[in-house]
């Protein structure tokens, strides 16, 4: 590989050391994406696609929020504009997302995906536009091809309670297809109370879905719990929970059955009551991961749909959700606190997306480690506004110091698109450089045998022991 292209071999990597660490222990490492958006229809439907603007664009909230910030119009973003006029736009903005972690990523794909290492801009576009469509008519561009070309070996997508899990099945049963998709537990909607009637209609489906009459709050569990053990027979072993903060308020059992009972009939709750009901669902829900055996994962900390006007243009997921200001600590010690104390805290990771919560998070973990598993209480990786090289930095110094970098489960995606597997690659570059930079400057042995089973473990290892999935670790 030429050594003048901006994408080459030593991307990211400082010194010697790095690159070692980089080429010969986490290079060729698998992948187990633990967390990601994909579509589980459209792996098994083995989905391809047109052009590099319907794989590389379409659902792509963060180059949309690029695409606005740089004055294109929404035509040329999530609306009627051809493929070819919305990839042009892109190109036209690339030039302007020096040092946003969309410069990276988006040369990455194009160097692993496409094989283009021309920088993206104006005057490259239509030869690149040209030939990556090219490459994706070739008979081995395609959903599952994707993701067998980044040496993924296992897949976890985001799935509510109600899903009939159909395509997961169907996955499981291609004998063709050796790389596991299975299911998480995403269940949210369950404990999105805010609107009554959005939730009644969600209760009904899971109702119908479980068969299970839902009359009151323990039938109400009664159904979740079935379609609990729907997802576990599925091979899930993990839920996610998307939140501003954790809930822990004091309740009692008749008031969750009034509460209930309240909604069933259309009411709208008060703060108080939301507050209440939240907490006994979140409780409940960890209950159920810790008697499977399950790691429950929450993301803290995002202020959803701010712009109303494309909310109700667009819905949700669409570029206009941003870092929210929550109170984080105490709710959440409670909350850890009232499942261990019951004996219910299941293994769990802890994403954050306002940085100044790292080490108010990674603290608390060290609260309730409580030695039935390495490493049970995870500082998650960089997410979402965080998932680029600073936030990865930054996270990754912050357990190392307050926690054990070494048995951290490392990397995922996090993403709708069959090109992100390279955050796996961005992620692992900028852990060997790290590490690489310490042993140079005498901070941590020059070992490379220390160093390198380091590097495997956190690329790989950790995460394939962790979860309790049906994978081997490497030596």
């Amino acid at each position: 590989m030429d050594k003048s292209e901006f994408i080459n071999e030593d991307f990211l990597l400082g010194g010697e050391w790095a690159r070692r660490l980089y080429h010969d222990h986490a290079q060729a490492r698998p992948i187990v994406d633990y967390h990601c958006h994909l579509s589980p229809a459209e792996i098994s439907a083995d989905a391809r696609w047109e052009n590099i603007s319907q794989v590389w664009l379409a659902g792509d909230h963060y180059k949309w929020r690029a695409m606005r910030a740089n004055g294109v119009d929404e035509a040329y973003i999530t609306g009627e504009a051809s493929d070819y006029e919305k990839f042009k736009k892109y190109a036209a903005t690339m030039p302007y997302l020096l040092r946003n972690p969309l410069y990276h990523w988006g040369q990455l794909e194009l160097k692993r995906y496409f094989d283009v290492s021309e920088l993206l801009c104006p005057a490259s576009a239509k030869s690149i536009w040209e030939k990556c469509n090219a490459r994706i008519q070739q008979d081995d561009f395609s959903a599952r091809s994707l993701m067998k070309r980044s040496n993924v070996v296992l897949t976890c997508t985001t799935d509510d309670p109600t899903d009939s899990l159909e395509h997961h099945r169907a996955i499981a049963a291609d004998e063709s297809f050796d790389v596991q998709v299975l299911p998480t537990w995403r269940p949210d909607k369950g404990m999105a109370v805010e609107n009554a009637a959005a939730f009644n209609e969600w209760t009904d489906k899971l109702a119908a879905r479980a068969e299970v009459e839902v009359r009151d709050f323990a039938s109400y569990i009664s159904a979740i719990g079935k379609r609990h053990d729907a997802f576990h027979a599925c091979g899930c072993r993990l839920s996610d929970h998307g939140l501003e903060r954790a809930y822990a308020a004091d309740y009692t059992q008749n008031e969750i059955d009034a509460i209930f009972a309240k909604l069933r009939r259309g009411g709208e709750l008060d703060c108080e009551e939301i507050l209440k009901f939240k907490s006994a669902m979140l409780y409940e829900f960890g209950v159920m991961d810790a008697e499977k055996g399950w790691t429950q994962q929450f993301h803290f900390g995002a202020l959803r749909n701010n712009n109303s006007r494309m909310f109700a243009k667009l819905g949700a997921d669409s570029g206009f959700d941003s870092v929210g200001d929550f109170e984080i600590a105490k709710p959440l010690a409670k909350l850890l606190d009232r499942l261990d104390s019951s004996g219910k805290l299941a293994k769990t990771i802890l994403y954050n997306l306002n940085p100044r919560d790292n080490e108010v998070l990674a603290t608390m973990l060290g609260n309730f480690q409580d030695g039935s598993a390495p490493g049970k209480m995870q500082l998650g990786s960089g997410w979402w506004f965080l998932d680029q090289k600073d936030g990865m930095e930054r996270q990754i110094e912050v357990l190392s110091q307050l926690g054990l970098l070494r048995r951290f489960v490392g990397m995922l995606t996090d993403s709708r698109s069959f090109l992100s597997y390279t955050r796996h690659e961005y992620f692992r570059r900028i852990l060997c450089n790290i590490l690489g930079q310490d042993a140079e400057a005498g901070l941590i042995p020059s070992d490379a045998e220390l160093l390198g089973q380091a590097v495997r473990d956190i690329c790989y290892n950790n995460a394939a022991s962790y979860f309790g999935f049906d994978l081997t670790p490497e030596t």
